[in-house]
């Protein structure tokens, strides 16, 4: 990230040209969610430093650089020191930079595998805002269709995607904004998504949209990060897991337990309720 001394007449969208950026409201949010609160803003305020992100997610094209002439200072506004250093350093460590640059994106270009072993979320998943204080549960409007690890077509098992934006409730989801101070305390939560989820697995589709996971984020215009809290699945035990289950094994794993009598009796609870 970088910081730009706001000038007379800018805006975030004409920022978010200037600078590449995906769109005005990426730019905003991210500049609220990583700056001191005292410097949260709601529109551009000239003299004041506003940050620029960098990483190539939040960039229109990230293979170019920022077409702008303007110059990208630190907070000082003085020359960049780590570039001056670059330039002084030895070819040979020049070269182990690029080395290590390469690895980098080599991880990075992995991107989804990170998302591998953990659980996809379902409609009646639990969210948390690093700004709020209270915790819906996710709205899944984007289908009506696919279900994750639930043999019926219960609701709460709908599979969410990152077009979801809608929570339960839908007014004031997370209670006060920890953004908005006031002298009564803090001020209700306005909820404004900020485009659609980040971080989503883009392996595992529902109608073309990617799934969410327990990793996956969301970011609000006032400057607050979404998460995960809960996933909204649970393992359980179910019959057909008895029934199949290897019984010299599970005596192995819990000899307390009786396995072919738990065998039966699951068995006997079947035939009954047929």
């Amino acid at each position: 990230m970088k910081n730009y001394t706001i000038q007379q007449g800018d805006t975030f969208n004409s920022l978010s040209q200037q600078f590449n950026i995906k769109n005005d409201g990426l730019l905003k949010t991210y500049h609220n969610l990583h700056c001191p609160i005292e410097d949260v803003m709601q529109e551009p305020i000239p003299g004041k430093q506003i940050i620029i992100p960098e990483d190539p997610e939040f960039l229109s094209n990230p293979s170019s650089a920022p077409t702008s002439d303007e110059e990208m200072t630190d907070s000082t506004n003085t020359y960049n020191e780590s570039e001056e250093k670059d330039q002084q350093e030895e070819p040979s460590s020049k070269d182990h930079k690029q080395e290590e640059k390469k690895e980098d994106d080599k991880k990075n270009d992995k991107g989804s595998d990170d998302h591998e072993g953990i659980f996809f979320i379902i409609q009646k998943a639990t969210l948390q805002c690093n700004q709020g204080f209270t915790f819906p549960t996710l709205k899944v409007t984007s289908h009506q269709k696919h279900y994750a690890n639930h043999p019926d077509s219960d609701p709460d098992y709908l599979a969410a995607t990152e077009d979801d934006l809608q929570l339960n409730p839908s007014a004031q989801p997370f209670g006060q904004c920890k953004l908005k101070p006031s002298s009564g305390g803090y001020l209700p939560c306005a909820y404004a998504p900020a485009g659609k989820w980040q971080k989503a697995y883009d392996k595992t589709k529902v109608m073309d949209k990617a799934c969410l996971t327990e990793r996956s984020e969301l970011l609000c215009s006032t400057g607050g990060k979404i998460t995960i809290l809960n996933h909204g699945q649970q393992s359980e035990i179910t019959k057909s897991h008895i029934s199949n289950a290897n019984t010299l094994e599970q005596q192995a794993y819990n000899p307390v337990v009786d396995f072919d009598a738990l065998k039966e009796e699951a068995n006997s609870n079947e035939a009954e309720a047929w």
